[in-house]
């Protein structure tokens, strides 16, 4: 009977570890939002990382996290580096394309919780009097982010978030705009 038990612990882990050998490598994660602002009002709050303390809702998750900045104030070559609680973790935002009233490229590198790498794009796209933004994410899982991913709907998780900063980058990109 003792002998059984090992056995099927040992199936178990085969068939998990199978399981989420099989789950996709490449994620990508999207979120648009109508500005009643031009274009370049939307990217200027974007392209400065120094004005993201505005709208960035993982700042409102931890209101302590520390960031530093390097480089540049804004555009190609702005870094953003911040350390906070559990729920931020720690890691580095570089600009690494910077198309005026257009596109924002980033490299995100994470360090904690999970050490990871992916890309974020602002796009703008001027739609009448308003602008079309949308903040998207796309990268590759590690074992670990695909074993994160069986529990864990990175979409909403991380889509919702977006959801809240562009609500926030909506609402000061149109105060700026009626200023």
């Amino acid at each position: 009977m003792f002998f059984y038990v090992p056995i099927a612990v040992a199936i178990i882990v085969v068939l998990l570890v199978v399981i989420i050998s099989l789950q996709p490598t490449d994620y990508r994660i999207s979120r648009s939002i109508q500005v009643a602002a031009p274009p370049a009002e939307v990217f200027a709050q974007v392209n400065d990382f120094h004005n993201w303390v505005a709208w960035n809702p993982w700042g409102k998750i931890d209101p302590a996290m520390k960031q530093t900045y390097e480089g540049p104030a804004a555009g190609a070559g702005a870094v953003n580096s911040w350390v906070g609680n559990n729920q931020v973790g720690e890691g580095r935002m570089t600009i690494i394309d910077s198309h005026p009233s257009d596109l924002i490229r980033i490299k995100l590198e994470f360090f904690k919780p999970f050490a990871n790498t992916a890309t974020a794009e602002f796009t703008f796209k001027p739609e009448g009097g308003q602008t079309s933004a949308t903040w998207s994410m796309q990268g590759q899982n590690t074992f670990m982010g695909k074993a994160f991913h069986l529990f864990m709907n990175m979409d909403k998780m991380i889509g919702g978030q977006f959801d809240k900063g562009l609500a926030d980058l909506k609402a000061v990109a149109e105060g700026t705009s009626r200023s």
